[in-house]
């Protein structure tokens, strides 16, 4: 399985009262279908995935699988706390026809989740009952839980563990994994902040939110690094850089969705406790993507 280019962990479109919309769904699949997007993470933290329920994250599974392109790769954000439920909503969501399981780190309890040994065991026990492959996930900024390059590395040698979306932004970190871990691995970053100098550094592609607004900046990056025009990487990158901060790090996911409504695709609400941007936050992100619409 080879994953390459950029793909959108997708949000979850939501009408004012907090239920999801079917109907945005489908909008925002079909006008993503139309880019040169590798796929779609469906129920990864930009999904808002905590916020959703068993039944709610299947339901949203089987609508992108009925409304994706074939060409598209769709990836199910699986990971729970415990193995028993991790590995209960992998095999769902290959029944419905996902083809891998992004697994995040188990945080709740620290104590324990912190351990490389626990980790490894977790990682390892829903690989060995998965029927898809699975893809590790690390974000310490959300779950306080770092998974460690080295153990990274060891991770790579389970025949079902293929990769690896690290989502820190640490560019020193991802060369270790690249250097490090075995041949085929292959390591994503989660940061278009750092996407061109993560690929220029042996990353395979990325998995970013940023690319939910603005697919198309975030693709022109991947060619321009895919054709060897690293010039060209660096001008994008620095023409994305302070929209797709302001849309990930400052503003969370209230102002990424603030930023798909300005980019023709539906954002809406994402659902309380989470907030809107204020007025002065909205003005700062149309400033942003004034040059990134369309």
């Amino acid at each position: 399985m080879k994953l390459q280019g950029i793909f959108s962990p997708i949000t979850t479109p939501f009408n004012h009262e907090g239920e999801m919309w079917k109907v945005k769904v489908q909008h925002n699949i079909e006008k993503w279908n139309a880019t040169g997007l590798a796929g779609y993470v469906v129920t990864a933290s930009t999904g808002e995935s905590v916020m959703l329920g068993t039944d709610e994250k299947i339901q949203l599974w089987e609508w992108v699988a009925q409304w994706a392109a074939r060409e598209k790769l769709l990836i199910a954000g699986t990971g729970m706390d415990s193995v028993h439920q991790t590995v209960a909503l992998t095999n769902r969501a290959a029944e419905i026809g996902y083809k891998l399981a992004l697994v995040k780190t188990p945080s709740f309890f620290k104590g324990q989740f912190s351990k490389p040994e626990t980790q490894m065991l977790f990682f390892r026990a829903v690989a060995d009952q998965s029927k898809i492959p699975v893809l590790l996930y690390n974000f310490p900024q959300n779950t306080g839980i770092d998974l460690a390059a080295e153990a990274v590395a060891e991770l790579s040698h389970h025949p079902n563990i293929v990769g690896i979306k690290e989502s820190s932004g640490n560019v020193e970190k991802l060369m270790q994994m690249v250097r490090e871990t075995k041949k085929g691995f292959q390591v994503l970053t989660g940061s278009a902040t750092t996407l061109a100098p993560s690929l220029a550094i042996g990353c395979t592609g990325g998995i970013l939110a940023f690319a939910n607004p603005a697919p198309y900046a975030s693709i022109s990056i991947w060619e321009a690094h895919r054709t060897r025009e690293p010039e060209a990487a660096l001008d994008w990158q620095n023409r994305i850089g302070r929209a797709a901060k302001l849309v990930t790090t400052k503003y969370g996911i209230g102002g990424l969705k603030y930023a798909m409504d300005l980019t023709g695709y539906y954002g809406g609400p994402p659902r309380l406790p989470l907030l809107v941007p204020t007025p002065a936050a909205k003005q700062e992100i149309e400033e942003a993507f004034a040059d990134l619409r369309g």
